[in-house]
């Protein structure tokens, strides 16, 4: 591998892992067993990147390499072990934060390096993002985070659109990773710390309900 290919190998590996804490930290939310924690984590971990994998058709990242779904039950075994936590939902917002931020730029990295447009490595980074945690906020019975008005997917388009954009006008990919990471990090930390949400939609005083 290249030296980009290397370095998206191993963001890919880490965001996974981010994002199977994620999914078991959920599953202790709810006291689940271990297996369900390992299911929680792994359907996290690895679903964003299935669906972008399949809608670019390439060959889907974990298939033959199973390590990405071990370091998910790996993250599963992690949080059981931590036990009764008082700070577990805390650290599942800041850790789905950090995962958020890494996958836009991963999925987009991945989708330019295959040729896809831009506009539409954009969207591809956006779903790594968020197919994952829509799964697990399903599968856990929380409030969808595509039906939350808090800003998520936003941060995660803010993301991948700086670092298409820095990628198209030829940045190196470090400055461009590091810049659409902190872009989408910066945003989601802002609106976990002081309750930023987007406006709803509001009907007009004459029209019907």
């Amino acid at each position: 591998m290249d030296a980009l290919s290397t370095t998206l190998f191993w963001l890919d590996y880490a965001a996974v892992a981010v994002f199977g804490a994620t999914g078991a930290l959920a599953a202790a939310h709810r006291k689940h067993d271990i297996i369900t924690f390992g299911f929680f984590a792994a359907i996290t971990g690895v679903g964003g990147g299935t669906l972008r994998d399949l809608l670019i058709d390439a060959p889907v990242f974990w298939i033959q390499r199973p390590g990405y779904v071990i370091v998910c039950l790996a993250a599963a075994v992690g949080v059981w072990l931590l036990g009764q936590r008082g700070w577990r939902f805390r650290a599942l917002l800041w850790l789905d934060a950090l995962g958020m931020a890494a996958y836009c730029v991963v999925g987009t990295a991945k989708a330019l390096s295959l040729g896809v447009h831009p506009f539409t490595a954009i969207v591809m980074g956006v779903l790594t993002t968020a197919f994952g945690g829509v799964i697990r906020d399903v599968l856990a019975h929380e409030p969808n985070l595509l039906l939350r008005r808090e800003i998520y997917i936003t941060a995660a388009l803010v993301g991948a659109t700086v670092f298409a954009v820095l990628t198209v006008l030829h940045v190196a990919f470090w400055p461009a990773g590091l810049a659409g990471f902190g872009a989408a990090f910066g945003l989601r930390a802002c609106a976990i710390k002081f309750g930023w949400s987007l406006p709803g939609f509001r009907q007009g005083e004459d029209e019907p309900e």
